[in-house]
């Protein structure tokens, strides 16, 4: 009966590739729509999962997100350092600058670009990029004068025009690396921030943010003279918690909550773990724009048209294959059988749509990695998918199987 029921699904080629084509865009439509939702999300975030080396994050109790600047006086640092648990915290700066470059290549061209300034402690440079993702340069470049990191995926905002060479990065297994032109061309070249010079010391991969700006790097003493002046400066402040020893991961995360809590009880400020906070951050996107509302109607859109095709073509076909089953049914097939012969042709071309768009929204996310274009598959996206596809071919089957389940055996002898 199985050979049967796939002879019959794929007889009418045309029919078939058009069921499974109908399932295909609905998982292509879904599974693509939710992994650029995701990546977005996680764009708002991601300056919190750079930020490397510290536990905790201590804010003012009113900020929403990770954008959402509240300064506070710095003498709030010493107060989170005297807290029970706290084995160091250091100050970071995480606000928004304007960057003016003069001269691009020889040419006296101006551009002005708002960028996204970060300043690490000056001491300890927690917070900055890690060691594998700086690319020219070192982390203790930031202490010369004048020293800042530049993000190298906005190298062409805040110097376009330039040949596609000179942002890509140094390759010592190419022909004349010595002098190839790369990004190590930008090493030396000067900007200037509220009124006050800057200069590239280093290029780093820093993740892009939800606004698309170019991200520098400087020192915490540093960034406070190339923004505007403020009687309170202090962003945030990164804090190391104590730990014993052998802790379980799920330990550190009650420790860490339970250190939090101290520091809130204690100065009256916010203390969230990395984790914690990107959360919130995610949160208030979730609730306050209108990103989800966008992403799910159109991935529900994609459902709907994958239900019509999907549904028509299927209905379409039984009817078509009406005197096949009533030929069945009189050769003592029963209810059941008929109706497991139409679930084994909802379920191959269940499959079959949900590979071919899954595969394709993979592809997509290969060929658009590293672009403008925001695109994250966490593994929890497939299985929603795949219930999507479940659902479609029920809602496919149904009309059909009602059609078959009152089919009277004698429809094969008319006409």
């Amino acid at each position: 009966m199985s050979w049967i029921a796939l002879q019959m699904l794929t007889g009418d080629r045309a029919k078939f590739f058009g069921i499974v084509m109908g399932l295909t865009f609905a998982a292509l439509l879904i599974t693509q729509q939710g992994s650029i939702f995701c990546g977005l999300m996680l764009r708002t975030a991601s300056q919190i999962t750079d930020t490397t080396g510290a536990d905790l994050w201590v804010m003012d109790p009113n900020v929403l997100q990770v954008d959402d600047n509240k300064p506070m006086i710095e003498n709030n640092l010493y107060r989170v350092r005297g807290v029970e648990g706290i084995l160091w915290a250091v100050p970071f700066y995480k606000g928004t600058g304007r960057a003016k470059v003069n001269n691009i290549h020889g040419k006296p061209e101006k551009v002005i670009e708002s960028v996204i300034l970060l300043g690490l402690d000056d001491s300890s440079m927690v917070g900055g990029p890690p060691d594998e993702r700086i690319l020219v340069g070192r982390l203790e470049d930031l202490r010369k004068p004048d020293a800042v990191f530049v993000d190298q995926t906005r190298l062409g905002k805040l110097f376009p025009g330039l040949p596609p060479q000179y942002y890509q990065l140094p390759d010592p297994k190419k022909p004349g690396y010595e002098n190839k032109e790369d990004i190590r061309y930008f090493v030396g070249k000067e900007i200037e921030m509220n009124d006050h010079r800057a200069i590239i010391v280093g290029v780093c991969e820093a993740s892009r943010t939800f606004q698309s700006n170019p991200v520098i790097y400087t020192t915490y003493s540093r960034a406070k003279s190339y923004v505007a002046q403020e009687r309170k400066v202090l962003s945030y402040i990164l804090a190391k918690v104590e730990e014993p020893k052998g802790l379980t991961s799920a330990e550190k995360v009650a420790l860490y909550k339970d250190v939090a809590r101290e520091v809130n009880r204690q100065t009256g400020l916010l203390a969230l773990s990395s984790e914690d906070f990107t959360w919130k951050t995610i949160d208030y996107y979730m609730k306050y724009t209108g990103i989800p509302i966008n992403f799910g109607i159109t991935a529900f859109l994609g459902f709907l048209v994958g239900t019509a095709i999907a549904g028509q073509t299927f209905y379409n076909f039984t009817l078509e294959n009406l005197k096949q089953f009533g030929a069945l049914k009189a050769m003592g097939a029963t209810n059941g059988k008929i109706v497991g012969m139409i679930l084994l042709q909802a379920t191959v071309v269940g499959l079959l749509g949900y590979g071919i768009g899954v595969g394709l929204a993979a592809f997509f996310g290969v060929r658009t990695k590293g672009g403008e274009l925001a695109f994250y598959t966490p593994w929890q996206l497939l299985p929603i998918t795949g219930v999507a596809v479940v659902m479609i071919c029920i809602l496919a089957s149904l009309l059909s199987v009602r059609k078959v389940m009152v089919l009277e055996p004698a429809v094969v002898f008319r006409g």
